[in-house]
């Protein structure tokens, strides 16, 4: 009988322990609870009134005369962090070099820390502060600066792109403090992204074995959905940007007194950009593609299921036809397979009107979007032995030369890494949905910088919604991306902690 009651006593005390094992799994970093929720909930009109108090402040980096102003929103951002406990460091830039020979200073970056435990994971948040230019008289329907909700938008330059973004992130650390934040988070935002980022590349290659020392993640919050369906972009297209220009005479000439008795350089321009891909817009630049990975069938089974609907994007942009019958056909062109585009021609005449002009010297421009495993440098090389090869074959004594100005490296991530894992999670518990994972067909300069400097992981987790119109009249961003948004990060953190 006494071993009888041992065992029962071995059997109770094992349950016992295993349930407060798996009660400190699962307790110690919580999932996000209908508590945190609910406080998101019942603040996010002063959620609103704080990117109300954003939007206000002309953050243009475009602009040498508003640089003030993107010096006052840098310093607002610091008191909000502040404001959550954080550690700022303002960190200054050199100064920037005006085309008229003027020197204005950079505004400062932001290095923030929330919460310092070393044996706790550090995700760091990337975003801007600058915006776009933005006035009425460009077509907007309410004051471009002043924040105006109507239909369930929050209209406004900065809403999305990015100011609203970043602000959700903050929104969601309050929120988290009030119950447990999970990690350690650190915080850079700059004022200069919507000119190239200047000064941030070799501030982050001087601060990589210090601030970037315990980042186990980067998370870029600048991103939007491709549709209504929350999505995650793990990959974006390279640039490489060409200049072909072509020169006939020291002048322009007459068409009546030099037509048909010259080899005229536009015309000599018009062959070369006519060579450069087919009907079927596949590039005929030898070798353009050898580099380019072969599409396995698990790749392919993720652009089957994102939400794209052709019909829709052509009537929103007035388009006839797309060269891709299909969803997933269009997809992977846009976004992991090489494209290339022909942006102008520079000398010609292009005023209204007529103007019987040979031109001079032409220059044709064109780029090329690279996918991983094409290098930049490889591709000018290919470019420019196929153009002079291309011109030699003409016999024309015009003189001709090729340049490339941007060599940006595509990015390209591991999406079971985890911090992807934690996003999923976190997306499919806010918004119930699964995630659309996301390709960029366009150019992210900085994330490829920070996987080559770094070499952390990087993720690309935006609220933006695919009607935002970043960068164009009427930006917004939906009440419901902002506030469920916020909820999205609060989720993404603790989900992380527990992966």
């Amino acid at each position: 009988m006494r071993q009888f009651w041992k065992l029962i006593h071995f059997t109770a005390m094992t349950a016992l322990g295993m349930a407060m094992l798996f009660m400190s799994l699962t307790t110690a970093v919580s999932v996000p609870s209908d508590q945190i929720f609910q406080y998101i909930e019942e603040h996010q009109n002063e959620y609103v009134q704080r990117l109300k108090d954003w939007v206000a402040i002309e953050s243009d980096s475009n602009d040498p005369e508003k640089r003030h102003l993107v010096i006052n929103m840098m310093l607002l951002a610091e008191e909000r962090i502040r404001k959550l406990g954080g550690t700022v460091e303002m960190v200054d830039l050199d100064m920037q070099e005006l085309p008229n020979g003027n020197k204005i200073s950079l505004p400062p970056v932001i290095l923030a820390n929330i919460v310092e435990d070393p044996k706790k994971p550090t995700v760091c948040f990337y975003g801007h502060m600058d915006v776009q230019p933005a006035k009425i008289e460009d077509g907007w329907s309410t004051e471009p600066y002043i924040l105006t909700e109507k239909n369930g938008n929050l209209y406004g330059r900065g809403t999305s792109d990015d100011k609203g973004q970043v602000l959700a992130v903050l929104n969601a650390i309050e929120a988290l403090q009030k119950h447990e934040l999970p990690l350690n988070v650190k915080i850079l935002l700059e004022g200069m992204e919507e000119v190239g980022s200047i000064g941030l590349h070799t501030l982050v290659k001087q601060r990589n074995s210090t601030f970037f020392s315990d980042v186990d993640y980067i998370v870029v919050t600048d991103s939007s959905w491709l549709s209504n369906k929350p999505g995650i972009t793990y990959g974006a297209r390279g640039n490489c940007y060409f200049f072909v220009e072509v020169e006939c005479a020291k002048r322009d000439l007459h068409s009546g007194g030099f037509g048909g008795i010259l080899y005229e350089a536009m015309n000599d321009l018009i062959f070369l950009l006519n060579t450069l891909v087919d009907s079927s817009g596949h590039i005929l630049v030898p070798g353009i593609y050898e580099a380019v990975a072969p599409l396995t069938e698990k790749e392919k089974k993720l652009y089957e299921g994102i939400e794209y609907d052709l019909d829709q994007i052509m009537t929103k942009y007035g388009l006839e036809e797309f060269r891709n019958k299909t969803k997933e056909e269009l997809l992977m062109q846009r976004s992991r397979y090489p494209s290339l585009s022909i942006h102008g021609i520079e000398g010609a005449f292009s005023a209204p009107g007529f103007k019987t002009v040979i031109p001079a010297k032409v220059t044709g421009k064109f780029s090329i979007r690279l996918v991983p495993n094409m290098e930049p440098s490889v591709v000018e090389k290919q470019v420019t032995d196929y153009l002079n090869k291309k011109f030699t074959q003409l016999n024309s004594p015009n003189s001709i030369k090729i340049t490339s100005s941007i060599g940006s490296k595509p990015w390209l991530s591991d999406i079971n890494e985890p911090q992807y894992l934690a996003a999923r999670k976190a997306i499919k518990r806010v918004f119930g949905k699964e995630t659309d994972m996301i390709r960029a067909g366009g150019t992210i300069p900085i994330v490829t910088h920070f996987q080559e400097v770094t070499r952390k992981s990087i993720m690309l987790l935006g609220i933006g919604g695919p009607d935002d119109a970043p960068h164009g009249q009427d930006e917004k961003i939906s009440r419901y991306n902002f506030i469920e948004g916020t909820k999205l990060y609060a989720a993404f953190l603790q989900e992380l902690a527990t992966v």
